[in-house]
């Protein structure tokens, strides 16, 4: 069995606890989840302990304790030539939280200052890494796990479950919540300061779009084409390194990159699928011929699939249910297997150029904002509502299907075909666990990232969201636990610090232009990338799931024995369930086999993380206590 991910940072720190009680919680957290000892400072009133895995950084002086994991950028702090910690700890005694703003790269750090009593956790722009927090009885416990966090409260972890049902409803949990009650995360820039017993949240880095062009636009892809080699090359100091091939804009972008920056062969790694419509291979193998990379696909199997899904349950702290982790974990199983100590991902680049389909496909919905408003309401809704479905002619139906659509504002929009807002909840979900959550929360969450977007642009809003919820909340996390599974470290060149600032300055209209995806990263790529991979529509590494689990009987067999398991929790009703699974082997094996999927996992990771606890915290609360690789193919 692979080795589990090792928690990378951990702290427990506080005026009433006691040293030993701090020294026991970090002992337990790093025997469960490996890593090294922890380090033990103390002092009348007040107990540390912290502790970092092995390859990070612990420093210690003059009362000032500085724990942090990443690859962090400290060049612009004082202390040329230390280590990041110490230069972090220096620069807080003079700057406190500001020297955030001068800090770069991916990190989470934690900073405690034991002669003010004062803590600072916080993790980079992007939510590369992560850190996980709870208020404990007399002090704060930290970490970059949240099951480490919860367990070290010193009671059983109880799930919540309003994020349980955020996960049915995102398939992951989205920050800043987590699984667990009382445990919390921090939000990508955000950091976290205690002060005595007073706690502040806030960001000490935002993302500023440029509605309009602030430069030629010539000078700006003359700078991207300079900016892109300096990112890779930041990222490939130490070791073997490869990179992931999609066949996509990103990956293709960066794998070649790469083997231009190389003087020797660039190893490349790719997953397909014999499944149709979910093979992207053919790309994938153009660019590495277009850029001489030493190529290595790697084919899942539907009995990958059945290896994988236990390992993926224990491996997460949170369930999450991202099928696409199966291949992604294959791809970084096969490079560990052939020396690579890291692999480069293209992560980023859609949410930061314009790459998402749904851009361009909202921006449709947007423009019936453009009729007046009273016009709408008096007559064009009223009609379009009146005539039913069944006598609606194809072009009809469509008409009144983008009205029904284009009244929804965004960001709600955005979860249209979401199979939870497409159903009635009452017959989804049992009673009590209903009357237990607040089924508006996942669009609280949407609109509060959408609206702290600094844009009057919809494309940029909506880019921003995704900064949070498609890439913090779900691809980083995805790709970061898979590989450290695997063995292999992952790093994101198109999320350099600055690749991200460049991409503010570009105007919407050079990231979606009427139904054209990313118009200024490729024209200003055209003489770099083979003109098959600039054409393509946008894919990924998804996975067939839903086919399989009709065609392969053992893969069935574990999905149906999870879901009868998932009956007894009292979340979804049976009859719910059961349709899902008839739906599933039907007609819709794609659509709905994504929920089996999300079930399935949520299954595991609950009897992974619950063996030998209460089953009562394996359910949720009723209302009134809720809210107190088989082989290698040429």
């Amino acid at each position: 069995m692979a080795e589990l991910p090792r928690l990378r940072l951990f702290g427990a720190t506080g005026p009433s606890l006691r040293a030993e009680e701090m020294k026991a919680r970090a002992l337990s957290a790093f025997a469960h989840h490996g890593g090294s000892g922890p380090l033990l400072l103390s002092e009348p009133g007040t107990a540390l302990a912290v502790a970092s895995a092995p390859g990070h950084w612990l420093e210690t002086a003059q009362g000032v304790c500085v724990a942090l994991c990443g690859r962090p950028d400290v060049s612009a702090l004082p202390l040329a030539g230390a280590d990041p910690a110490r230069r972090i700890a220096a620069a807080y005694a003079d700057e406190g939280p500001r020297l955030l703003q001068r800090l770069r790269g991916s990190f989470a750090l934690a900073v405690t200052d034991l002669r003010e009593h004062r803590t600072l956790l916080a993790v980079d722009r992007m939510g590369i890494e992560s850190m996980c927090f709870a208020q404990s009885d007399g002090g704060l416990v930290f970490g970059s796990r949240a099951d480490t966090v919860a367990h070290a409260l010193g009671a059983p972890p109880e799930i919540d479950p309003q994020a349980v049902f955020n996960y049915l409803f995102f398939h992951a949990v989205p920050s800043p919540g987590t699984i667990f009650r009382r445990v919390s995360k921090l939000l990508p820039a955000q950091y976290l300061e205690l002060r005595d017993d007073e706690t502040r949240l806030d960001f000490y880095w935002r993302m500023r779009y440029a509605d309009r062009a602030a430069s030629n636009s010539g000078a700006l892809a003359e700078r991207l084409r300079r900016v892109l080699p300096e990112a890779v090359a930041r990222q490939t100091d130490d070791g073997p390194v490869g990179a992931f091939l999609s066949g996509g804009t990103d990956s293709s972008t960066v794998a070649g990159t790469l083997a231009r920056l190389r003087k020797d062969l660039v190893d490349a790694y790719s997953i397909g699928f014999d499944a149709p419509g979910f093979d992207e291979m053919s790309y994938a193998r153009r660019a590495a011929e277009h850029f001489g990379l030493r190529h290595h696909p790697y084919y899942v199997t539907p009995a990958d699939v059945l290896r994988a899904a236990p390992l993926i349950a224990r491996a997460y702290d949170e369930p999450f249910g991202n099928a696409s982790a199966v291949p992604t974990y294959f791809c970084a199983k096969l490079a560990q297997e052939q020396g690579m100590r890291a692999l480069l991902a293209g992560d980023g680049g859609d949410e930061l150029f314009g790459g998402n389909a749904r851009y361009a496909k909202q921006r449709l919905f947007e423009a019936y904002s453009v009729v007046p408003k009273p016009l709408r309401r008096a007559l064009v809704e009223p009609l379009v509502e009146s005539v039913p479905e069944a006598l609606l002619i194809a072009p009809a139906r469509k008409v009144k299907s983008y009205v029904t659509q284009a009244r929804v504002p965004l960001p709600d929009r955005l979860e249209t075909y979401n199979l939870l807002v497409r159903a009635d909840l009452s017959e989804v979900f049992e009673p009590d666990f209903l009357a237990a959550v607040r089924p508006d929360d996942p669009f609280s969450l949407m609109r509060e990232a959408y609206m702290r977007a600094e844009s009057a642009s919809a494309v940029h809003r909506m880019m921003h969201l995704d900064l949070k919820q498609t890439l913090a909340d779900n691809d980083l996390r995805k790709v970061n636990v898979m590989c450290r599974l695997a063995g292999v470290e992952a790093r994101y060149p198109m999320l350099d610090d600055d690749l991200v600032a460049l991409s503010a300055e570009i105007p919407a209209a050079g990231k979606v232009r009427g139904s054209r995806l990313r118009p200024f990263f490729k024209d200003a790529l055209r003489d770099f990338l083979p003109r098959e991979i600039l054409e393509k529509q946008k894919h990924g590494f998804g996975l067939p799931f839903g086919i399989w689990l009709r065609e392969h009987r053992p893969l069935r067999e574990l999905a149906l024995d999870s879901l009868a398991e998932f009956r007894r929790r009292g979340i979804l009703k049976p009859g719910y369930l059961d349709k899902l699974v008839e739906n599933a082997l039907g007609g819709h094996a794609s659509y709905h086999g994504v929920m089996v999927w999300v079930v399935l996992i949520l299954e595991l990771w609950l009897t992974f993380n619950q063996a030998g606890a209460d089953d009562r915290a394996a359910t949720p609360q009723p209302a009134s206590r809720a809210r107190g690789a088989e082989a290698h193919r040429p």
